[in-house]
């Protein structure tokens, strides 16, 4: 018998389970500039004296894993990238390392025309070396009939 929403979000809510470090390449940050279809010289000049990364550029990182370890099982093949969204709150620059944490932010069930879906919001948090927050970038994932 699968866990009810409630006792997921009991268990797992707010849980860091994943730790990275990056630095932001600024070959990286134009190339993904350019793919976005961005035009602002501010993002795709590394001459300008403001190059600095696209606001939505910390979606490229992604953890050592994606759920924490000890999460219960189901079949990946149920499960659906539902979308990301990006809290920005400072400048990314060429060169500059950043430390991540992901944790599971909000898990609920929602039930529509296909049954029952369990959304979990997959959070990473990235912070300069001075423990500024640069970004949030929160992906919501969903489980095709919960876990069954």
């Amino acid at each position: 018998m699968g866990m009810t929403a409630q006792e997921v979000k009991a268990r797992w809510a707010g849980t860091v389970f994943d730790r990275v470090e990056v630095e932001a390449r600024g070959e990286d940050m134009l190339e993904f500039a350019l793919a976005c279809g961005e035009t602002d010289p501010r993002y795709v000049d590394p001459a300008h004296p403001d190059f600095q990364a696209p606001v939505n550029f910390t979606t490229v990182y992604h953890g050592a894993r994606m759920l924490p370890d000890d999460f219960p099982n189901f079949d990946l093949r149920r499960m659906i990238d539902a979308g990301k969204a990006v809290e920005w709150k400072r400048p990314l620059r060429p060169g500059e390392r950043l430390g991540a944490q992901s944790s599971l932010y909000d898990i609920y069930e929602k039930t529509g025309r296909s049954g029952v879906m369990l959304f979990l919001v997959h959070r990473m948090e990235f912070r300069n070396p001075r423990e500024e927050l640069v970004a949030v970038v929160d992906w919501r994932l969903t489980i095709r009939g919960g876990l069954e």
